[in-house]
């Protein structure tokens, strides 16, 4: 059969063709793989060959050089690295023989170039490609085509090597990239491959961009090529611009106000939409980097440093010019446009949002004229554009700037809550959520916060999107009034507060809003559930009653679904697997709320039904839901729990075993900690040793998500405090096990992670000695000795505990949390060593961390370091 006939067929568009070629195809491959190679390169390389076979005979090659699934992209390298020498130089030749041969862009040869460049460059293999496409773009007898792909192909080496690979040939690469881009190059195709090659090469130019003159070069004719008649020049040259702002912020001063500036402006108010979007793009840019300038210089202050880059405060200066341009694009939209599309206006309203974070105060008087003058505009697309900007510089300024002005602009805002476009009224629901986010203080407690809520209650019964964003605010709202209610005395839950009166009408729209028949659109459902866990979680004791019905209707709405688990038919398994997970939420956030006598008062059915949703259900993400819920049912009935252990132990196995759903399993962990924590002795007595073998395995499972072994470590930790004693059989394993996680090696990118992990090991060894303590009598070691039996078990380990207290001192991320754990072990350590530990720990190190324990701002941290310290004076008495 001729494979060119085969290949064509895998992009006929006739289901039974493609999956007959894609079998003889499947089967080609797995009989002879270095021949298939050959004979998709030939197929490629032929030039008599139709361009769809071509392309897809490049399609097949590329697929089986590369992949986004690292797993699989590595076996295919590994293939090719396999194959003879003869075989590897045929592919080669033919796909660099393909090379500006092809009539359809982008060249499917140049992808296979770059693929295979990745697998051989980085070796020291193929020494002769990168010489070899530079010519070829150079070089005055190359075709228009030839130089295209050349360029092609070094803009996806740049893109997918390491930039160290290039190092060596980086300048020869960006003279060539820059020669095409210039203005004298005649043909726009060439002009555009260099300049999405410079894209991709801006990674390895950081020695170009420190010498002046090159950096000069390279801005002038990028900034000429901003200005090109090609629109997809412009565009490339400006993503450009983009990314050199992102990469070299500081080398950018000499070009802003002469050129970058004006061409940027002109941009983004340009007639072409994808030219307009890189000229907001790049002010948006601006505005992020100067928001990481400014919490580097605080964080540099604060250390008493000079920050490495300071910010020139583009943004702020350019305000008065951005922000009349992006109000009038906020403006230029349709009343059909395509909701995920990525318009200018709403890059524009983005953009607003940023300069707001960035510039605080200063933009506000800039957006306000526009608002004030176009919320009741009749073009509603400058009522819409209004609404938009409002919310766009809810979050920046300082609340009590923009305070004042939210209350006054809330009425003419809530005009419009009918409004006739159904644009203006779903911005408005957006507009109004932000608000209850970002300034419940202005509806909380105002002269129109009876029609704002009662406009809200309508709201939900608008369409998807209007009504999500109005459960939004139903949240917001609920957590401030909450926060701001009054506590009665000795009580934490206020007895009634603002939004009491209407407690019951929201809790019964957004029930309703659950099941809507359109509530699987835009997220209505998941929103509507997360408003009633806000408003159950935030519930004052006059809403009880209306908690305890809820609680009743979840029970009710469980069992339903409970019962329709063997009937839900594969279309319909992704719906049924979500309201599972929703559910199981809600559940969760009443078991926090409930009082433990009206779960009581449920019998067993609370616990039953969590573990038949958990038996029907194959969904990991549902799984982790329930045992999440069991957790809180732990915590709410402690000791009481105990009834369900033997029950609760065969399904927590299973989920501590499943290494291979780490949700699941983290989940499981967790739920071992709540047993701990609230449970007790009595629920751990007989099932500690499946547990900590489940518990070794983890910890010395390599293929593990590493997230979990912290947690794994603290409720060792947890374990041995609730245990006691009991906790015998594990101390050695333990501490060989905290030993060993001392000389595990991470990149300088896992600082978060390794800060983290030091936390969980110094809990571990708190609750390990801890609990060696817990069986003789709790006395001063200054005048009653140390128990020799513990320090025979710890002297060991003692030098590898301090290496972990030391590290924490050093560490210029620790946290409050870190601080605390680390003062809590020298405390324990010293009730356990007497006077012998003093000259081990008479060091800086251990200072500083008590000193910064001493003056922390957390009450919990600032007693632990007292009480430590406390201990160390009296053994030096």
């Amino acid at each position: 059969m001729d494979l060119g006939q085969i290949l064509e067929a895998t992009v006929c568009g006739d289901t039974a063709r493609i999956e007959h070629a894609e079998k003889y195809l499947n089967e080609a491959r797995q009989q002879n793989l270095p021949g298939f190679f050959v004979a998709l390169s030939n197929e490629l390389a032929e030039v008599s060959r139709t361009p769809t076979i071509r392309v897809a005979a490049g399609l097949q090659l590329k697929n089986l050089l590369t992949s986004k699934d690292d797993a699989v992209k590595a076996q295919h390298q590994h293939n090719w690295s396999q194959f003879p020498v003869d075989v590897r130089a045929h592919v080669k030749q033919k796909v660099l023989q393909t090379l500006g041969t092809e009539t359809l862009a982008p060249s499917s040869a140049a992808q296979c170039v770059a693929f295979i460049a990745c697998i051989e460059v980085p070796h020291g293999q193929w020494p002769e490609l990168i010489t070899s496409l530079l010519h070829s773009t150079t070089s005055p007898s190359s075709t228009e085509g030839l130089k295209e792909a050349c360029l092609e192909s070094i803009g996806y080496m740049c893109e997918e090597i390491d930039s160290a690979v290039l190092q060596t040939d980086s300048n020869n690469i960006l003279t060539a990239i820059i020669q095409g881009m210039r203005k004298e190059e005649a043909s726009m195709r060439v002009r555009l491959a260099a300049t999405k090659a410079l894209l991709n090469s801006l990674e390895f130019t950081k020695q170009n961009f420190e010498n002046d003159q090159e950096r000069h070069f390279i801005m002038q004719v990028l900034c000429e090529n901003t200005q090109c008649p090609e629109v997809r020049v412009r565009v490339a040259a400006l993503q450009n611009l983009n990314n050199i702002m992102s990469l070299y912020y500081k080398h950018m001063e000499t070009y802003m106000g002469r050129a970058v500036f004006a061409i940027t402006v002109q941009a983004m108010q340009s007639d072409d939409e994808d030219v307009a979007l890189q000229g907001i793009e790049f002010w948006s840019t601006v505005a992020e980097e100067e928001i990481d300038l400014a919490i580097a210089a605080s964080e540099a202050g604060e250390e008493g440093q000079v920050p490495e880059v300071t910010s020139k405060h583009y943004a702020k200066g350019a305000l008065q010019f951005l922000v009349p341009i992006l109000m009038l694009v906020l403006t230029h939209q349709d009343e059909f446009d395509d909701e995920d599309a990525w318009k200018p206006n709403k890059a524009a309203s983005v953009c607003l949002m940023l300069l707001a974070t960035c510039c605080e105060d200063d933009v506000v008087n800039h957006v306000l004229p526009f608002v004030k003058s176009n919320v009741e505009n009749p073009d509603w697309k400058f009522r819409e554009a209004a609404l938009m900007a409002f919310s766009s510089i809810l979050e920046g300024p300082q609340p009590e700037t923009l305070l004042p002005v939210t209350i006054e602009f809330i009425p003419a805002f809530m005009n419009r809550m009918n409004d006739d476009c159904s644009v203006v009224k779903d911005t408005l629901a957006y507009c109004f959520g932000r608000i209850c986010e970002m300034h419940p203080d202005a509806v909380i407690e105002q002269a129109y916060t009876e029609r704002f809520l009662q406009g809200i209650l309508q709201g939900i019964d608008s369409e998807p999107t209007i009504a999500g964003n109005y459960c939004l605010a139903i949240s917001s709202l609920a957590e401030t009034a909450y926060d701001q209610a009054e506590l009665p005395d000795n009580s934490d839950i206020p007895l009634t507060y603002s939004l009491s009166p209407f407690f019951e009408h929201f809790l019964s729209k957004l029930l309703v809003a659950t099941e809507r028949s359109d509530a699987s659109n835009n997220h209505l459902r998941s929103s509507a559930y997360e408003a009633v866990m806000e408003l159950v979680k935030n519930s004052p004791v006059d809403c009880y009653v209306h908690v305890q019905k809820v609680m009743v209707l979840i029970m009710q709405r469980i069992s339903q679904l409970i019962q329709m688990a063997h009937s839900v038919s594969s279309t319909d398994r992704s719906h049924y697997t979500d309201l599972q997970s929703l559910l199981c939420a809600a559940l969760q956030a009443l078991l926090r709320r409930i009082a433990k006598e009206d779960v009581v008062s449920l019998g067993n059915s609370v616990f039953d039904a969590l573990m038949a949703m958990l038996q029907t259900s194959a969904s990991g993400s549902v799984q982790e839901d329930v045992l999440m819920a069991v957790g809180s049912l732990i915590e709410l009935l402690g000791e009481d729990f105990l009834v369900y252990m033997n029950t609760l132990m065969p399904v927590l196995e299973v989920a501590l075993a499943a290494r291979d759903q780490h949700d699941v399993c983290f989940a499981a962990v967790g739920i071992v900690s709540d047993l701990c924590r609230s449970a007790g002795k009595a629920a751990l007595g007989g099932i500690a040793q499946p547990i900590m073998m489940a518990f070794f395995a983890i910890l010395s499972d390599t293929n593990m998500q590493k997230s979990i072994k912290p947690q794994v470590l603290s409720v060792i930790g947890d374990m041995a405090l609730c245990l006691g004693t009991d906790f015998t059989p594990y101390y050695l394993p333990v501490l060989a096990a905290l030993q060993q996680v001392a000389t595990v090696q991470l990149s300088p990118d896992d600082s978060e992670f390794m800060t983290e992990l030091r936390e969980a090991v110094l809990e571990a060894y708190i609750g390990v000695v801890q609990s060696l303590s817990s069986g003789t009598e709790s006395a001063d070691a200054a005048t009653q000795g140390v128990n020799p039996s513990i320090v025979a078990v710890l002297e060991p380990h003692l030098s590898t505990m301090l290496l972990y207290v030391e590290q924490v001192a050093s560490d210029p991320y620790r946290t409050d949390s870190n601080i605390a754990v680390a003062c809590g072990l020298i405390g324990d350590l010293t009730k356990c060593f007497g006077a012998a530990l003093l000259p081990l720990i008479d060091h800086k190190p251990f200072h500083n961390v008590l000193q910064q324990g001493r003056i922390s701002k957390v009450s919990k941290t600032r007693a632990l370091a007292m009480w430590t310290s406390k201990e160390i004076r009296r053994l030096k008495v």
